[in-house]
């Protein structure tokens, strides 16, 4: 039940690529077409300073050794000319000393040939959050939903990015969200954009490289360490490290990470001098802590360090007004990426998605908007719902079923002469506030929408306002 004519999906975004190898580039280009974007491509530095002097960039894609130059000298002047374009170095020869300076300076990320399909749509989707949540941007409802308990979240991270010291903790199932609540927070608490977030999988870091890589390494601190290399919280400098997973940092680490949160300082691999840690710490687990130390898989002491300021983000069925407004944003952008034109999702089908459980949570939803979209034809308007796993606990199916039985009765008059979207939304309020007696919670809970939204339709349809509200 769309909400208003207002299109909510992300605008498309130019992005420049500065690559010679024709198969990446052709790779580049069709995954930013994928994910909404109008690619263009340079094949060396002469022409990419020609285009970005010419135009403003959403993103740029950044190779590293070009025919004319290396790109990386080229990132301070690209980063001058478009300030508020995430802008990620790609190289077939990774330096980890030249990442960090790059990040310090303000690069998005960095990315190693041969880039995996997933690793690179995976970072352009990060990129879009980026932009999307321009400097100052009010962090709303188009985030997480308008529900209580998510406003609450809101207002615990901007509670938190007040403070810019502060270890945060963020909890939640799988799915949850809690990268995107990361992020947020450190948008919050950098609002002008410069500051580096620094992102880490500890459940995908191999245990063996695990502290060289956080902490960085001196030259022959290990076979192979031919260099100093710099690690990742000297990366950080005054931004955000984001420990994702901080459940799977293997035990014997736990004490390292243990006095980077004490002393605010680590010493690199092999190193007799400690260096200080400027950022913010900021972790997230799907896991109960507290079971895992008493397990024996984490230490306690770091726990009660971690546990400062914690942000628990909710499952998707402890909110379910918030499915309909996630659904069509996430629809929308989903249709972007697939340069679809923008579909509608029939209420039966909203109110089957409210009465489903959610186990994967809003990555779940995405998932099962992105399956139907591509099941939907082309010619059509609405999104045809694929309700296979949702029809599993049986009642997506029976909530289904009802709303079709509810559509052959309360039709709108014939002078309101109303289109087929306005008058199948106009038989199913009307039967649906008969049923709830007039309450405009217990209707809009029933329809899965919002009590909000369910009294801006009846500003439009008068007639079908209750006597008295709740």
């Amino acid at each position: 039940m769309s909400d208003s004519p207002k299109e909510k999906t992300s605008k498309r975004f130019a992005c420049l690529i500065v690559e010679d190898d024709a198969a990446f580039a052709a790779l580049a280009e069709s995954v930013v077409r994928s994910e909404g974007g109008e690619p263009v491509l340079c094949p060396n530095l002469a022409t990419a300073r020609e285009a970005s002097a010419a135009r403003h960039f959403d993103l740029v894609l950044l190779d590293n050794h070009l025919p004319d130059g290396k790109g990386y000298a080229f990132f301070a002047q690209l980063a001058r000319r478009q300030p508020d374009a995430p802008i990620v170095l790609i190289t077939g020869a990774p330096d980890l000393g030249e990442a960090v300076a790059l990040t310090r300076n303000g690069l998005f990320d960095y990315l190693t040939k041969p880039v995996a399909l997933d690793a690179l749509t995976d970072c352009l989707r990060r990129a879009r959050l980026r932009m999307d949540a321009k400097p100052g941007a009010e962090v709303g409802p188009e985030w997480f939903g308008e529900s209580a308990a998510m406003k609450d979240v809101v207002q615990q991270l901007r509670q938190a990015a007040r403070h810019p010291a502060t270890t945060v903790l963020i909890t939640g199932e799988t799915g949850t969200g809690k990268d995107v609540a990361a992020r947020i927070l450190h948008l919050l608490s950098h609002p002008d954009g410069k500051a580096p977030f620094v992102p880490v999988n500890c459940a995908a870091m191999p245990s063996d490289m695990f502290e060289a890589e956080l902490f960085g390494a001196e030259k022959g601190a290990y076979t192979g360490a031919d260099r100093k290399r710099p690690g990742l919280a000297a990366s950080t400098a005054n931004g955000t490290l984001f420990l994702d997973e901080i459940a799977e940092v293997p035990l014997n680490l736990q004490a390292k990470l243990l006095r980077l949160l004490e002393s605010r300082e680590f010493r690199p691999l092999g190193g007799a001098e400690t260096q200080p840690f400027t950022g913010r710490f900021v972790a997230a687990t799907n896991k109960v802590l507290g079971d895992e130390v008493h397990a024996g898989r984490f230490r306690e002491d770091l726990l009660y360090r971690l546990d400062v300021f914690t942000v628990e983000l909710p499952p998707l069925r402890d909110r379910r007004e918030d499915i309909p407004g996630l659904a069509e944003l996430l629809l929308g952008n989903l249709c972007a990426r697939y340069d679809r034109t923008k579909l509608l999702i029939r209420p039966e089908d909203l109110a089957a998605l409210g009465a489903h459980e959610f186990p994967g949570n809003v990555r779940e939803l995405r998932n099962i908007l992105e399956r139907s979209l591509l099941r939907t034809d082309g010619e059509t308007h609405w999104l045809s719902l694929d309700l296979n796993r949702l029809r599993r606990s049986g009642a997506a199916a029976a909530v289904s079923a009802a709303f079709t039985e509810a559509k052959s009765s309360a039709a709108p008059p014939p002078d309101r002469q109303l289109n087929l979207m306005e008058a199948q939304e106009y038989q199913l309020i009307r039967q649906t506030l008969d049923e709830c007696r007039g309450g405009i919670r217990r209707a809009a809970a029933k329809l899965g929408i919002s009590p909000q939204a369910l009294l801006r339709r009846l500003e439009k349809w008068p007639e079908l306002r209750p006597p008295s509200q709740e």
